[in-house]
């Protein structure tokens, strides 16, 4: 079966975006070591999912930028986006998933394939969570405290147990803390 990895950039206090979805607080002067963490993260992944608020934007962006680095994998990539209101996919290399999210990743996981990686919002990474449908989680957790925004632990139905795989610092003050799910 496929695994599901989530990677998601976090504040030290444990929130994705500010409560009016901000970013200004990411760290973007990412070093090369960080990169190429992300570039063997995301090598053996064929497919990624996101919700529809973030696919909006990130679909987009990515193909319109293909200089960035990383660009022409996630551009290449098939991907899948979660969501009740959008009824065509008007970008490459997606689909559109509109069934119950547990139904919809189960699927995904049991077809053949390698790695999917989930890229998110707060809302959509909660569900996942929620559901226990992470078999991974890499948190980038960037040097700074907001104080309040939006968190993604706070759906779960009962505490959810993991095993620390690395935590790995970087240079540019984002430490990666690789967790798998423990579901022994």
């Amino acid at each position: 079966m496929r695994k599901v990895k989530l990677q998601v950039q976090m504040t030290i206090d444990g929130f994705v975006a500010g409560p009016n979805g901000e970013m200004d607080w990411l760290t973007f002067d990412w070093d090369d070591a960080l990169k190429s963490y992300v570039g063997a993260l995301t090598e053996p992944v064929d497919c990624i999912i996101l919700g529809r608020k973030l696919a909006q934007g990130f679909i987009p962006h990515w193909a319109a930028n293909p200089e960035l680095e990383g660009a022409l994998k996630i551009n290449e990539t098939q991907k899948v986006v979660f969501t009740k209101t959008i009824d065509e996919a008007d970008w490459t290399n997606t689909r559109l998933a509109k069934g119950d999210l547990t139904d919809e990743l189960n699927k995904l996981k049991a077809q053949d394939g390698q790695d999917i990686i989930a890229y998110g919002g707060g809302s959509f990474v909660s569900a996942l969570l929620k559901h226990e449908l992470i078999d991974e989680l890499h948190l980038f957790i960037n040097p700074i405290a907001i104080g309040r925004g939006m968190p993604i632990f706070n759906e779960l139905k009962a505490n959810q147990r993991f095993r620390l795989v690395q935590a790995t610092p970087f240079s540019c003050g984002i430490v990666v803390l690789q967790y798998e799910q423990n579901r022994d």
